[in-house]
């Protein structure tokens, strides 16, 4: 920690190269030198200590990390606030058409109506320790990327079982700036997490792709959750025997209104950002990444899409799936726009140059860095091949073709039956058993079918052939004639998987042979091999790659540019801060930095799948009954912007004022700045946060939930 801290400080203070004031996500152990005059000069009132702590309870302990995304406790009985977008997989996990939560909202009344969630947990820090010095304690000049790597990874192992001896907690060790830092985080995990409420979609996720990554914002995306502990207080399995969470901090709620130039800070799980990629890297992206994810996508989408809308049972098997794909789809778009709109390319160029003229001007620099980028643009051009190979493999056949992921069922299976060991078949038969029936829940051949035969007509036309699975021509070509559609719609016909009906008849008799010679099986094999050729020749170029961008980071760390006084976003604990602010998206055009529930109601389309209200919102807006929640301005808001610094995985971070106090949830960022994640734009770039007291006017008064209103702690 010593020694990243002080070469930070003389980074800010000894050359006076700073970062935008509200540009950062940074480590909570160095908040007190690097951040807390900034803070507390923008309007925080309390102190580093009140914000992260080893030795007293600190607002890190009230938020967790819940896979993918961020939460927040806000009362002292374990409840749980975190957007609707991130409980969205959970909601539509218990809807069914007969009771369809994610149209109607869900709403448990007392806690005995909560609903469990398999596999959902909440990790709360317990500490952030730097490790650098004890990981790269065995790294020794002259090794290989695979000798440094496994030096590395002997330590990590041995720091992190360490940290968790004789108790229950987790812990990893995380890299930074490249692989020249790291740092031991460790966590306490309770995997008893259960729904407790949610608004329908029609407020949830007002505006649905229409208005995603879009200002000005509409949505109401909460939704509430609680965590439970064993009797003892400590994480245990689901239970009817345990109680709420006895949490050591909870978020006291504010009412308070908000105003331009408000302070607001955020604590959170910012999931990755890459402010330190060269143009080569941003090329890659620009020309390979996003390209054909918007391609092969969007082509899925609208083919879900039609049978959602057309079919009650399909929009609830396919609402996540579809939600989960569509997010980062449009986030690829508007990232190209943005990347090529604000001249990134360029930007980066601009960094390089200067990196060549103050490496060439010395020659320890020559000799220390002198090959970095050179490693790196090795790397991004002799991989281009393959990395577009892969993926169109990764979205056209793993994400594209759903019924070729039942090929690890199979190979399971076989394996099983090839052994000959009884045991060992009725073990998998089981297994499989308990398992499809989840599986077949959310899964609808007939969309699937049709998914298949677009993906893999996009695939073949726009992959070099060397990189097409040999059943193309030896089953599509010579069975079918070419047919893509004869060839899926037979494979439908005949493969066990086909249906849950089917594959259960097969389970109660299994054959191997059914199983060598089922469609399924063949292309999946076909493409498994063509995939495997692909990651081999990936790998070729990882070391380089990997050892170009450590000397870069850490080059640029020396060089001091303005964008290294913070490691990009791994997934580990952060905090940013900034204010409430107005933007100016273009000419002549601003954006206020709040929206109300007029605003709401004049996006109104009735029937309309992105903007259908229920009528109740209608007639408490038209009736202005806003309860306490209304604005002393006259209005309900809805939703506010900041110019708090933050990523995917910050979804359902807490928003907090000067008193660390919610303020709102964080849930998205704005359009104008999608190339955030790659160069930071301190014009332009926003939070998109919904307002807690919106949040408490729907859980109250639309939807009569106050009794979760009067667990929490209000501010007035």
């Amino acid at each position: 920690m010593k020694r990243l801290l002080t070469f930070i400080v003389i980074l800010i203070a000894g050359l006076g190269l700073k970062a935008s004031p509200d540009e950062g996500m940074w480590v909570l152990p160095l908040i007190e030198k690097l951040n807390i005059g900034k803070m507390t000069e923008l309007g925080l009132k309390l102190s580093a200590e009140d914000i992260y702590s080893l030795n007293q309870a600190s607002i890190k302990d009230a938020v967790v990390s819940i896979g993918g995304c961020t939460a927040e406790i806000v009362s002292s009985q374990g409840l749980l606030l975190t957007n609707h977008h991130c409980g969205y997989g959970r909601i539509q996990a218990h809807s069914t058409v007969e009771h369809d939560y994610l149209k109607d909202g869900f709403w448990a009344m007392t806690k005995e109506e909560e609903l469990p969630n398999p596999g959902m947990y909440a990790n709360f820090l317990i500490r952030i320790e730097d490790v650098t010095s004890q990981i790269l304690a065995g790294v020794k000049a002259g090794m290989s990327e695979e000798q440094r790597s496994s030096a590395i990874n002997e330590a990590r192992s041995a720091i992190e079982a360490k940290a968790t001896e004789g108790t229950n907690y987790r812990a990893s060790v995380s890299s930074f700036y490249g692989g020249n830092y790291f740092y031991l985080l460790v966590f306490e995990r309770y995997n008893d997490v259960r729904l407790v409420g949610a608004p329908p979609s029609s407020i949830g996720k007002f505006g649905f792709d229409t208005d995603n990554w879009e200002w000005p914002r509409h949505t109401g995306d909460f939704s509430v959750f609680r965590v439970y502990s064993g009797p003892d207080g400590k994480p245990a399995p689901f239970s009817t025997d345990n109680i709420p969470l006895k949490p050591r901090h909870w978020l006291p709620v504010s009412l308070k209104d908000l105003n331009k130039g408000d302070f607001a800070m955020i604590l959170g799980y910012p999931g990755r950002t890459q402010r330190f990629a060269t143009s080569y890297e941003v090329k890659e992206i620009l020309e390979i990444i996003n390209p054909s994810r918007i391609k092969i996508r969007g082509t899925k989408q609208e083919i879900w899409m039609a049978d959602m809308q057309a079919n009650d049972k399909v929009n609830i098997q396919y609402a996540s799936k579809y939600s989960g794909s569509s997010n980062y789809w449009k986030y690829s778009i508007g990232q190209n726009n943005q990347l090529r709109n604000l001249n990134v390319i360029a930007k980066k160029q601009q960094i390089e140059d200067q990196f060549n003229s103050w490496v060439a001007a010395n020659t320890d620099r020559r000799t220390k860095y002198g090959e970095a980028l050179n490693m790196i643009r090795t790397a991004i051009e002799g991989r281009a091949e393959y990395a577009n190979a892969q993926q169109y493999l990764s979205e056209c056949f793993n994400q594209g073709c759903e019924i070729l992921s039942l090929n690890m069922v199979a190979s399971a299976m076989i394996n099983a039956l090839k052994s000959g060991d009884k045991n060992q078949v009725a073990d998998i038969t089981q297994r499989m058993k308990n398992f499809i029936g989840s599986y077949y829940k959310d899964y609808n051949p007939p969309t699937d079918q049709k998914t298949m035969k677009a993906m893999l007509k996009l695939y073949r036309s726009d992959v070099p052939v060397k990189f097409h699975p040999d059943f193309y021509v030896n089953i599509v070509d010579k069975k079918f004639k070419g047919s893509i559609d004869k060839y899926v719609d037979d494979l439908f016909a005949r493969s066990v998987f086909a249906s849950e009906s089917k594959l259960m008849a097969f389970l109660d008799k299994p054959v191997l042979k059914t199983l060598e010679s089922d469609p399924v099986y063949l292309a999946a094999t076909s493409i498994n091999k063509v995939s495997s050729e692909v990651s081999k020749n990936l790998s070729q170029f990882d070391a380089g790659l990997t050892t170009g961008r450590r000397l870069w980071n850490a080059a640029l760390m020396e060089m001091t540019p303005e964008k290294t006084l913070y490691p990009d976003a791994n997934s580990t604990m952060r905090l940013t801060y900034g204010t409430i602010e107005d933007y100016d998206p273009k000419d002549a055009v601003t954006y206020k930095y709040y929206t109300t529930l007029q605003g709401v109601v004049d996006k109104y389309k009735p029937g309309d799948y992105e903007f259908d209200l229920p009528q109740r919102l209608i007639d408490l807006n038209n009736r202005k009954e806003y309860g306490r929640y209304g604005s002393p301005k006259g209005y309900m808001p809805v939703c506010f912007l900041t110019t708090n610094d933050i990523t995917g995985g910050n979804s359902g971070s807490p928003v907090m004022n000067g008193n660390g106090e919610l303020i709102g949830l964080a849930f998205d960022g704005n359009w104008e700045a999608m190339s955030g994640d790659i160069a930071y734009e301190p014009e332009l770039q926003r939070t998109i946060v919904v307002d807690i007291r919106y949040v408490l006017w729907v859980m109250d008064v639309y939807a009569g939930a106050g009794h979760l209103v009067n667990e929490m702690t209000i501010i007035n």
